[in-house]
């Protein structure tokens, strides 16, 4: 039998495997918050055997983490869940999870309902600025490729609600533009049809326009290649399609020359899906149009962007009333 300490640090290898980087570094964060509990409770992880933690523990350390937000209590605690769950499937333990769970359920506290956060106007500010705004014509064609890339790529976003990889992932050939729609591949590998504005297809054809002789060399398929290219010295002659960090330049570019350094952060690419769905909601009021349009499968998901445009009309109530 081997030691809690030892047992951690299985633990932690499996997560940093399977996770991402940003989640091994909370789960270790966790843990050594959990070393503590075990501590103050007089168990050394150094010295005793796995088989000494029980199921009162995570009661235990649910009452040490009331002094952190419910958020980080939730995240702390699931981490320790998923300790608890690894003792179990190394066969190092025979804690009984389903106590665990209602342990979990009894002491811990509920994350309040977060709304989702963006700076609706600035980005309405943007995407005027990239409507009316005449692209300057470059010496340079790679930099007139990537200005009018950067403008269908932001008004699509802001149009369609794709989600930036999915953005990126589109080729030519996924949109009719007859129909103006395309079959994206979504999230939990769902399709659905996602309709493109008459400004979004307008923007994508000036832009794949400007950019045919380039696919006309590629010798492929039009169909195959992508929506959204690279146009940076790297991809050379090759149409190559750009990364959700190259979105995410993008957003951070526009954001930097239209409102200044401050406000770099303050908007991503997500956050023109936020103004999406709440832009169906403010013009429509229709929740399940809106949980369509965005695919959300769960519609309490769309329902918190219900709260925004709930904003629109207290400030026409009190334009009325309050005059």
């Amino acid at each position: 039998m081997i030691t809690i300490a030892q047992s951690f640090q299985g633990y932690l290898e499996s997560v940093k495997y399977a996770r991402s980087e940003n989640t091994h570094l909370a789960y270790s964060n966790a843990i050594k918050f959990f070393w503590m509990t075990l501590e103050s409770n007089e168990i050394d992880p150094e010295v005793d055997i796995v088989d000494v933690i029980h199921e009162e523990a995570i009661s235990w350390f649910a009452y040490d983490l009331k002094s952190y937000s419910a958020a980080s209590e939730q995240l702390y605690i699931t981490a320790i869940k998923g300790y608890l769950e690894y003792l179990l499937a190394e066969n190092l333990s025979s804690i009984n999870l389903s106590k665990v769970k209602l342990l979990i359920k009894q002491r811990t506290r509920k994350t309040g309902q977060r709304l989702p956060q963006f700076p609706a106007e600035d980005i309405s500010k943007i995407i005027e600025y990239l409507e009316n705004t005449q692209i300057s014509v470059e010496k340079d064609k790679r930099v007139n490729l990537r200005a009018m890339r950067d403008k269908a790529f932001l008004i699509t976003l802001a149009d369609t609600g794709l989600r930036v990889h999915e953005a990126c992932l589109l080729r030519r050939g996924d949109i009719d533009w007859n129909e103006g729609k395309a079959l994206v591949i979504g999230k939990g590998n769902r399709q659905a049809v996602v309709r493109f504005s008459k400004r979004s297809q307008k923007a994508l054809r000036a832009y794949l326009q400007e950019r045919s002789i380039l696919d006309g060399k590629s010798g492929k398929q039009l169909g195959s290649l992508p929506l959204f290219a690279r146009h940076d010295k790297g991809a050379g002659e090759y149409i190559k399609p750009i990364t959700p960090t190259t979105g995410r330049n993008i957003v951070t570019a526009i954001v930097r020359e239209l409102l200044g350094e401050d406000a770099v952060g303050t908007i991503t690419p997500h956050s023109f899906r936020h103004y999406f769905v709440t832009k169906v909601l403010t013009v429509t009021g229709n929740l399940k149009l809106a949980q369509n349009l965005a695919r959300h499968k769960n519609i309490a998901v769309t329902q918190r962007y219900a709260h925004l445009s709930n904003d629109e009309m207290d400030k026409g109530y009190w334009e009325v009333f309050e005059e």
